[in-house]
């Protein structure tokens, strides 16, 4: 899988934004790297990267990472890979070996949801719910067209939608600047489209998806309030992997899910509604971080694990009794 966060695309957005971008490669290897800085100082990030075919390239590209981490005075190397020669299953074994940790957090999902397209249609169509497929053949007796655009002048009908959705569900957007940036990064370049459903010529539904290579990303979707009972994301989706189809790409990824065991996680309300479109779960060994000057590194561990027991500490005393507070504190 090639996946866009790794694509020269990618790295044209990101020094747009301002950042420091690396791009490197070898046998059987890459990488794009971002500088970032948090509390320890500079990091490098390369987020679902690096890329490489075998245990020997990923070697490689590790030590080029870490070359390129103390040549611009980075603390640590932080790494996804998602494709680096090695299975999933087998990643936290070979990472600890070569001394990566996990890192605090991970940056990208770690769980994600695939539907692949190579093969014919009417059996990516098979594999979706009944309500899915019907959506998308018939809706347009309900006056609903879909059309897409490469042109960044139309990235305000998303963000419109965007607005209306995170106002409803009480969550914040990425903001206008940032989208309206990507659009202009990546649309020209062909390397995102925009997909617009249309109620007689008025638009009542976006989505924005990322290409690489071999994957279209659904990345951001949202819709009209006044026409939700029309439904019209569903076939909007479709539509979308459709065109990826088309193309020839050979997969859509639906960008993160929750886990199966966790039914109160956040992301499960938008989780069921991926699913319903058939397709597979894809595992990834999640984020890590590989220390380059080691003692700051651990300063940096140390005081955010001491800075989340505090919190958890906060959290925990809030949520006691009154009168048990005022016991403890005699």
């Amino acid at each position: 899988m090639d996946h866009f966060l790794q694509s020269p695309p990618w790295g044209a957005l990101q020094r747009d934004l301002g950042r420091t971008v690396h791009e490197r490669s070898g046998p059987g290897w890459r990488f794009l790297a971002v500088e970032e800085s948090n509390p320890a100082g500079t990091l490098l990030y390369a987020p679902y990267g690096p890329i490489a075919t075998s245990l020997v390239a990923f070697d490689a590209a590790l030590a080029a990472l870490t070359d390129l981490a103390r040549s611009c005075g980075a603390v640590f190397v932080r790494i996804e890979p998602v494709d680096a020669g090695f299975p999933a299953d087998d990643a936290a074994r070979v990472l600890r070996a070569r001394g990566l940790r996990p890192a605090p957090a991970n940056q990208q999902p770690e769980l994600t949801w695939l539907v692949d397209l190579d093969r014919d249609f009417k059996a990516v169509l098979a594999d979706m719910k009944p309500v899915n497929r019907n959506l998308y053949r018939n809706i347009h007796k309900k006056g609903v067209t879909f059309r897409s655009s490469q042109d960044p002048a139309e990235i305000p009908v998303l963000l419109t939608f965007l607005h209306l959705t995170a106002a409803r569900n009480g969550f914040t957007p990425q903001s206008d600047g940032y989208l309206t940036q990507v659009a202009r990064s990546l649309m020209p370049a062909g390397a995102a489209t925009l997909f617009i459903a249309e109620l007689d010529g008025a638009p009542i539904a976006a989505a924005l998806a990322y290409d690489s290579a071999d994957t279209r990303t659904y990345a951001h979707a949202a819709l009209d309030d006044a026409h939700r009972k029309l439904s019209a994301g569903i076939p909007l989706l479709v539509t979308l992997m459709a065109d990826a189809r088309d193309r020839g790409l050979k997969q859509v990824d639906l960008w993160g899910i929750a886990p199966a065991d966790q039914p109160d996680h956040t992301w499960a309300g938008f989780t069921a509604f991926k699913k319903s479109f058939g397709g597979r779960e894809v595992a990834y060994p999640g984020t890590w971080d590989l220390p380059v000057r080691k003692l700051r590194y651990r300063g940096y561990r140390a005081a955010r694990t001491g800075l989340q027991a505090t919190r958890r500490g906060i959290r925990m005393a809030r949520t006691l009794p009154d009168r048990l507070r005022g016991t403890l504190h005699r």
